[in-house]
């Protein structure tokens, strides 16, 4: 006898809420495979985690794994971050856009799910989550104004590399004069003529007390923000002078303190490209 889906409550369900395309949320994870463990963690994640445990949910509508080899890596500052413990540690991250209105719903079934992969012995345990939060969506600030893709395209588009900034303000107050700074002032000179189409603007948002144990609380959640800057370029090929000195426009605006600037290139799913290039 077949296991009792409930199929009868998808209708309900999709003819209730918001269903917009928007990414109203995102899944931002960045995380530390255990020395002698990247080859297995990598299989995992490609082969299971990034379907079913995230992908195959409901309103989690796009994703991408990114990865940064050792020579990435080494270009991230600042040495002290508040986010990396070292600076180069967390060679993988994968984004997610969430529909937006839907962060209550999602984390209902995300909770419920991680619950029963773990049951079943489906989640690889030799890693660390550097720095893994959802995030509700703040701003996109275009280079190119109407043209191109757009933020939900994002994940999507086949750009070349992504830059993950994180800036943590002195005050809840601050944050929001430090977010208008960005999106009117800052990135709008930054972006112009420069390799990235497009910098989109989280803050984090606190876990569910039910999350997984190996997941630690959110950090920042009044005071932080994130920045996904998608570029059509390569990192190492643009990194001056757009990414460099991101910290000390901050800190001369005195609006913050940039807390991680870390480049990224795409994975290539279903290989194991660059993982012998991480150490």
């Amino acid at each position: 006898m077949s296991e009792d889906t409930r199929s009868e409550v998808y209708a309900e369900l999709a003819a209730v809420g918001p269903y917009g395309v928007r990414p109203g949320h995102a899944l931002i994870t960045m995380v530390e495979p255990h020395p002698g463990h990247e080859y297995a963690y990598n299989r995992w994640y490609e082969d299971d985690h990034y379907y079913a445990g995230a992908m195959a949910m409901p309103w989690m509508y796009a994703g991408r794994r990114w990865v940064a080899t050792r020579d990435l890596q080494l270009l991230r500052y600042p040495e002290k971050s508040a986010i990396a413990q070292p600076v180069t540690a967390g060679c993988y991250i994968s984004t997610y856009w969430i529909t937006a209105g839907r962060y209550a719903d999602h984390m209902r079934w995300t909770v419920g799910i991680n619950k029963r992969l773990n049951r079943d012995a489906r989640v690889y345990q030799d890693r660390t989550h550097v720095f893994t939060a959802f995030q509700d969506h703040e701003a996109t600030v275009y280079r190119d104004g109407a043209a191109g893709p757009r933020d939900f395209h994002a994940l999507d588009h086949p750009y070349a590399g992504l830059v993950v900034q994180v800036v943590d303000a002195a005050s809840p107050e601050q944050r929001a004069e430090l977010l208008e700074w960005l999106r009117t002032r800052h990135l709008p000179k930054r972006l112009a003529g420069s390799p990235a189409a497009l910098v989109t603007i989280f803050r984090p948002t606190p876990l569910p007390l039910d999350r997984m144990s190996y997941v630690k609380q959110v950090e920042g959640v009044d005071t932080r923000l994130t920045l996904l800057w998608f570029l059509e370029a390569d990192p190492r090929q643009c990194w001056e002078p757009t990414f460099t000195g991101l910290d000390t426009a901050v800190e001369e605006a005195g609006l913050g303190r940039v807390e991680l600037v870390a480049p990224f290139v795409p994975t290539v799913p279903g290989t194991d490209r660059y993982v012998d290039r991480l150490r």
